[in-house]
């Protein structure tokens, strides 16, 4: 059976948050770092009880949201919290800021984290 669910799907597919990968550098690295070392579980009850995750590597990650964006490569995103020096809203890796748990939570989406004990 064909997981019909597709974080990348619904992101690549979604006018409102394309633009604002494309127009922003700090949401798109913000992206970028909640989609490393998360999983995410599409708002749906039945998915959630099955844990039918979705999650990516970070290179996966980078080279999505470069591609999003029309252009770079992933290495402009992979590792990018080390610039966090020179971009004070760039976040790390793992991290999911406010506006994107929002973004993902309007798309139908959950990270798995705020719903089930990691530990």
């Amino acid at each position: 059976m064909t997981n019909e669910f597709n974080l990348e799907k619904d992101l690549r597919n979604t006018d409102w948050i394309r633009a604002k990968i494309q127009s922003s550098d700090s949401y798109a690295q913000n992206l970028y770092a909640a989609l490393c070392n998360n999983g995410f579980l599409p708002k749906n009850v039945f998915e959630v009880l099955k844990n039918n995750e979705w999650c990516c590597s970070w290179r996966y990650a980078g080279g999505m949201v470069a591609d999003i964006r029309n252009g770079g490569h992933y290495l402009d995103y992979y590792c990018s919290s080390h610039r966090t020096d020179r971009h004070k809203s760039y976040v790390y890796e793992q991290t999911v800021t406010d506006e994107i748990r929002e973004d993902l939570d309007r798309l139908g989406w959950i990270v798995v984290s705020d719903i089930i004990d990691t530990k």
